[in-house]
């Protein structure tokens, strides 16, 4: 295990992605209320702002990995247009929710959601022309591994857009951050999910999640080239950018 392993995982090494697994299940049907409301509906001017950034690009086939209930899915299917896009996602019961927007919002034709351990992916090498993450990438088991999958399936020269959430580097808001994601953020979560840990285990995965330049490096030892962030809103989101 690496040192930026020993960092990100808050758990013991015993912690298995299938008790992940569980967890995602279990808080699906609150998953999406849950996150527009801990974030003010912030996030989703966030991932607007990933998706243009691979616009210029015009990718045909994606892949979003840690896709969840497939809210960034569904928004890039609208404003890129692709032929095709795969949501990947360990979760059967995030992903059944998705398959429910899909199809309300008519986009069956463009996006299907498949089970795949984001480790061990199943795809061939250089398969598609963008990989996209968003607010998934830090329950990784081992984000070196996660990595170099994305770097494996996505096609030479074509691009990664990450959005993640990060903890703030400046005063005041590092100060506030801590409180909020303290105290609100976890006991509201328990009071809309039933779940006592989830949104525990959420402050702990941003707090031990690496940011800014030490990620960009970690992509650059995965395999990517030109990684590049942005911090948002204070540092409280981080896009992450790179071409393979």
């Amino acid at each position: 295990m690496g040192y930026e392993q020993e960092k990100i995982n808050p758990y013991h090494e015993g912690e298995k992605a299938s008790q992940v697994e569980q967890m995602f299940d279990h808080i699906a049907p609150a998953y999406d209320k849950l996150n527009h409301r801990l974030s003010w509906e912030i996030d989703k001017g966030w991932r607007k702002k990933a998706i243009r950034h691979l616009q210029p690009f015009r990718p045909r086939l994606l892949l979003d990995i840690a896709t969840g209930t497939g809210d960034f899915a569904i928004l890039a299917a609208r404003m890129l247009k692709p032929d095709k896009l795969i949501g990947a996602d360990i979760s059967e019961g995030m992903m059944e929710i998705g398959r429910q927007k899909v199809k309300a919002e008519g986009l069956e034709q463009t996006i299907r959601f498949e089970k795949e351990d984001c480790l061990h992916l199943s795809y061939e090498d250089e398969t598609f022309d963008a990989v996209t993450a968003a607010f998934g990438i830090r329950n990784f088991a081992d984000l070196d591994q996660g990595l170099r999958e994305m770097c494996r399936v996505l096609k030479r020269g074509g691009h990664l857009s990450i959005v993640e959430l990060t903890t703030p580097v400046g005063f005041p808001m590092k100060q506030l951050f801590y409180i909020y994601s303290h105290t609100f953020l976890p006991a509201y979560g328990r009071l809309i999910s039933k779940d006592t840990s989830a949104y525990s285990y959420l402050t702990k995965t941003i707090e031990a999640f690496p940011q800014g330049e030490w990620m960009t490096e970690i992509l650059k030892k995965a395999g990517f080239k030109d990684a590049t962030f942005k911090r948002l809103t204070f540092g409280i989101c981080t896009m992450y950018f790179a071409t393979k």
